[in-house]
């Protein structure tokens, strides 16, 4: 099953603890600073072995993609790869292979990120080559057809062979009516195919400047080795005229909707329910922690928590049940869950049972106990997955590029454990309601297929 989004977030906004009380008083901790042309950087020592992660994130998504250019970030990841004067095209890997290290990149909505793992000894390879193609890539009317065809067999094997990923790709859709967090981040097949050389150097100019972007830099490594190299690489670029983020924002949800989907290759049936809900950074009032907390309790520990003790074990309703909050964003984001029907019971059936359950936590809110358990599964999910340096400069990249503070995310644990049950269950009786969803279902189409049961999407695409 996919890691899920609840789970991703806690990950992302909690202090690691593993290896600390052994480590210098630099250790773990993040140390930020500001280049003169505005790039920020961010340093995590963790001296546990020597290696490093180098990555740098640009506040450009799929989400400030043109109108007319959709899939356009996402496209331009692929580009980044293609060579510099310095580096000709499919050398940059090359290069970094031989010096025993290894890359990749990924878009999100909201985001762009590339990354290299090397020892530390040869950080000042991996900023150098960053460097350059940040600044000196050729976009060539060669490049461009054939990264192009590259993306669209992607998306051929991806999505438009998978019905997993093409119901949650209408799901999305139907739960934004405006915003481009609707639109695949890859882009409509219609879309990538008008992608134009022309297209692809003006979102280069518009977005890859130095002042739209944040180095992170983890492992082991000091601040000041950081801040000398980061300024001899980074430091003589120029900043850049961005684009303006102007995104068109979701209308206030009045009707519940609905997504039926049927495909000959689908095994399993399927039932899913999302929510739209505020992101970390949209939420007021701390309602995205109590949100982190309440869905966990509802279903994110599977079939021990509140959903699968009442559908799985008790009622055999379901055979397995999930659900999940999905904060990482600007705008607005999602509450979601779903599940896959007992033997011999229906996608009604399971419709119903979920939303009694549902109805009844509204009403009730949660226990004292399930509250202290979510709380402590929650930090010690968190503190588990970053006990490596790449986890460290995930949860700091991923954050900031988010428009949240360092201040924030060391914040996390505090505002987790400060959550009460009153606000559980108010965010519960706010967000958890019809009007603000979009219910679906994916079944088989004839006998049905050998395809997996539909999981939630990671939201990254490389």
């Amino acid at each position: 099953m996919k890691r899920l989004k609840s789970i991703l977030l806690a990950a992302a906004f909690a202090w690691p603890l593993a290896g600390a009380a052994m480590a210098d008083e630099e250790s773990f901790k993040a140390h930020t600073f500001s280049l003169s042309n505005g790039m920020q950087v961010v340093v995590i020592p963790d001296h546990r072995a020597p290696v490093v992660t180098h990555q740098v994130w640009f506040k450009t998504g799929s989400a400030d993609d043109p109108r007319d250019a959709g899939g356009i970030a996402h496209f331009f990841e692929h580009l980044m790869f293609r060579g510099t004067p310095k580096v000709p095209d499919q050398k940059f890997d090359a290069i970094l292979s031989r010096n025993g290290g290894d890359n990749n990149a990924n878009t999100s909505y909201d985001r762009t990120v590339y990354y290299e793992r090397i020892a530390s000894d040869r950080l000042a390879l991996a900023m150098e080559l960053d460097s350059d193609r940040m600044e000196n890539l050729i976009i060539s009317d060669q490049t461009v057809p054939s990264e192009r065809n590259v993306i669209l067999e992607e998306r051929n094997q991806r999505t438009d062979n998978n019905p997993d990923a093409k119901f949650w790709e209408q799901m999305y859709s139907a739960l934004y009516l405006a915003h481009p967090y609707g639109i695949p981040v890859i882009g409509w097949r219609s879309e990538i195919e008008g992608l134009t050389l022309e297209e692809a150097q003006a979102f280069y100019k518009a977005n890859y400047g130095p002042n739209n972007a944040i180095l992170v830099v983890a492992g082991d490594v000091t601040v000041a080795e950081v801040k000398k190299l980061a300024e001899k690489y980074y430091g003589p670029m120029k900043p850049r005229e961005l684009a303006k983020r102007v995104r068109p924002q979701e209308p206030p949800p009045i009707a519940a909707r609905r997504v039926a989907m049927k495909d000959p290759q689908v095994g399993v049936p399927t039932f899913a329910r999302l929510y739209l809900a505020p992101s970390y950074t949209s939420a007021k009032d701390g309602e995205a922690y109590a949100l982190t907390v309440m869905s966990y309790i509802l279903g994110g520990t599977g079939d021990s928590s509140r959903l699968g003790l009442a559908l799985a074990k008790r009622d055999k309703i379901v055979s397995s049940v999930q659900s999940w909050y999905d904060g990482d964003g600007i705008d607005d984001r999602m509450v979601g869950v779903y599940a896959q029907p007992s033997d011999g019971k229906t996608l009604a059936d399971v419709e119903t049972a979920v939303d009694g359950e549902i109805a009844k936590f509204i009403a009730e809110g949660p226990t004292e106990e399930e509250l202290a358990r979510a709380k402590t599964v929650l930090l010690a999910n968190a503190i588990y997955a970053k006990d490596n340096a790449e986890g460290l400069a995930n949860y700091y990249g991923e954050g900031l590029t988010y428009g949240l503070t360092v201040e924030d995310l060391e914040a996390w644990p505090d505002r987790i454990n400060a959550v009460t049950a009153d606000q559980v269950k108010a965010v519960a009786a706010k967000y958890l309601k019809p009007e603000r969803s979009v219910t679906g279902t994916l079944e088989p189409d004839g006998k049905g297929g050998d395809a997996p049961p539909a999981t939630p999407p990671t939201e990254g695409t490389p």
